[in-house]
């Protein structure tokens, strides 16, 4: 299965060099053959092809393709079956490897071969060429795998299987576990990212090698440290030569990913460099994905690896809580409080939604000590005060405690969600100064609104699961088995998996049993690490996830900030429509 990568990432130092008449001619000008295989199996050694589907095209256009079912002289094993839909009987008529492939050779010669993981197709074909004595005079390849790896951000593709490619470029043909239409979805993806590197100097076969990363001989002398670790979801962790941890990531297959940082395939130079230093691999097996996520965040807290650049302090952050003065008023603190709003990344942005909310509560802005004083009065511009910076709380007269704490109850209703008040007033101000054609003064309210709106809804969404004392979820595994997680007070405290044929309920109750204890702490989130929290959020609330018990309800206010996510975003969109043009 040619979407389905197996042993590492190919690198270009792996291609043969090619020859002169096709490596300095532009690639529009150049015939390229994608290719695709489906298989019985990943080793090119033991396993057979099932399938070959290819396109031939030049110059941006299909002028041929080629697609055979082929006899594997074996068995397909039932995964295989469920995953291609390729079964024995609609094999049985077909012709063998030895008639196919000598046709795919007459298809395909003086072409430039091309694949997604192009190391697993041409594995194949080079093995079954060798074997059967047939000629394969293809000296070069190019892989849409590398491609993506080097021309893609990892923000913008955390995969790069095809069908996250497709999704990506929105292809007209999506591919299907079935060798011609992942063939055609790959010229697809293989123009869209030729698009992405045209301009910038990119156009021929070897201007294109040269762009995409090399293995480093010293890199893949390391290889035998992936040898011993499993096949399994979990956490690895590089040491140095101190035994220090130099990196930490997550993997759904710890030994293949761990292979593929010996390939010279990742464009990251630290990467290359940590990888130079490593001197063991070690390994945290994990139930699934979810108890993989949650402890590498923990194990980037508890060792902040030199070469991670996510996150190692996932406790850090700002937070805007109201002071236990007499006449309350909101700051900036790293501490929250109960009645607190956060974490925010920088103090700057903490300051400015704290401005927001303060002054479409009318709360003092004034940092004078009041102590046990009877009113506040920072004087209006009407009573002689400043026309520009005055206290958001200033008054013709003298604020008495009746006067002020209304205020304070509903500042403190917008944090929890419970009334959204004070947002209506801060949207009805935007349309005033829009009909007013203040512009820059509207687009600067509205951009700081939209921060504001984003923290609360965020806050409010993590705070609604850290109340939960005890929330156990399933998710489908995709095997007809269940994936678990018992989370207490938004953090993970146990997690495991009922396989296909297992009753899940015993496994929750032993989960449970065996689960964590958690304190809950202070603040909203009840000292849970806001990282682990809203990755746990997202895991319970996606498509296919069922709730198994609760202690409390999982619901969110009535009054959130959630309400206006669609106001925030398109406030978002037109936020970036002048920048696109400004580009």
């Amino acid at each position: 299965m040619a979407t389905q990568s197996t042993g590492g990432q190919l690198t270009f130092a792996d291609l043969d060099s090619g020859g002169d008449d096709y490596t300095d001619r532009s690639l529009f000008e150049t015939t390229l053959v994608v290719v695709d295989l489906e298989t019985t199996g990943g080793s090119a050694a033991t396993d057979r092809i099932t399938e070959i589907g290819a396109v031939k095209i030049r110059g941006g256009e299909v002028i041929g393709e080629f697609a055979t079912l082929v006899d594997p002289g074996c068995r397909i094993p039932p995964q295989i079956v469920t995953l291609t839909g390729i079964t024995e009987a609609m094999v049985s008529d077909a012709p063998a490897i030895a008639e196919v492939l000598t046709s795919f050779v007459e298809f395909a010669r003086g072409s430039i071969l091309v694949a997604h993981n192009a190391r697993f197709d041409m594995g194949f074909l080079r093995q079954n060429a060798s074997r059967l004595g047939i000629e394969f005079p293809f000296a070069a390849s190019l892989c849409t795998v590398a491609m993506a790896r080097r021309i893609l951000t990892r923000d913008e593709a955390p995969s790069v299987r095809l069908s996250a490619l497709a999704d990506l470029f929105d292809v007209s043909v999506r591919p299907t576990h079935r060798a011609l239409d992942d063939a055609r979805a790959t010229v697809e993806v293989f123009h869209r990212l030729l698009e992405r590197v045209g301009n910038q100097g990119v156009g021929t076969y070897r201007e294109l090698t040269a762009y995409l990363p090399r293995s480093n001989p010293r890199l893949r002398a390391k290889r035998g440290l992936a040898r011993d670790l499993p096949p399994r979801p979990g956490v690895y962790l590089f040491r140095g030569p101190s035994d220090e941890v130099l990196y930490v990531g997550t993997a759904v297959n710890i030994r293949r990913r761990v292979q593929s940082y010996f390939t010279g395939g990742d464009p990251r130079r630290r990467i290359g460099e940590m990888v130079e230093l490593a001197t063991r691999v070690d390994h945290v097996e994990c139930a699934h994905a979810l108890e993989a996520g949650v402890r590498e965040l923990r194990l980037l807290s508890a060792h902040a690896p030199a070469y991670n650049r996510r996150s190692t302090q996932p406790h850090r952050g700002w937070w805007i809580v109201l002071t236990a003065e007499r006449f309350p008023r909101l700051k900036v603190s790293r501490t929250p409080t109960e009645d607190a709003l956060g974490p925010i990344a920088t103090r700057t942005a903490a300051a400015t939604i704290a401005d927001v909310i303060g002054s479409a509560g009318g709360l003092r802005s004034c940092t004078t000590r009041l102590g046990s004083a009877s009113h506040h009065w920072c004087r209006s511009e009407e009573a002689g005060g400043p026309r520009i910076g005055g206290c958001h709380a200033a008054s013709d007269r003298p604020l008495t405690l009746p006067d002020y704490l209304p205020r304070v109850a509903a500042v403190r209703d917008l944090l929890t969600g419970d009334s959204d008040v004070l947002l209506r007033g801060l949207t009805d101000r935007l349309a005033r100064l829009a009909d007013a054609q203040m512009f820059e003064s509207a687009a600067r309210h509205r951009d700081r609104l939209s921060s504001t709106i984003d923290a609360l809804s965020r806050c409010q969404r993590l705070a609604s699961l850290c109340r939960i004392g005890e929330l156990v979820v399933a998710r489908p595994d995709g095997e007809r088995g269940w994936e678990l997680a018992v989370i207490r007070h938004g953090r993970l405290a146990s997690a495991g998996v009922a396989r296909r044929g297992i009753s899940p309920m015993p496994v929750v109750a032993t989960l449970a049993a065996s689960a964590e204890t958690i304190v809950p702490g202070t603040g909203p989130l009840l000292g849970a690490p806001p990282e682990e929290t809203a990755l746990l959020f997202r895991w319970v609330t996606e498509p296919g996830a069922r709730i198994v018990t609760t202690t409390d309800p999982f619901a969110l206010p009535a009054a959130c900030a959630e309400r206006w996510t669609d106001w925030s975003q398109s406030a978002r969109a037109a936020r970036e429509v002048p920048r696109r043009r400004a580009g």
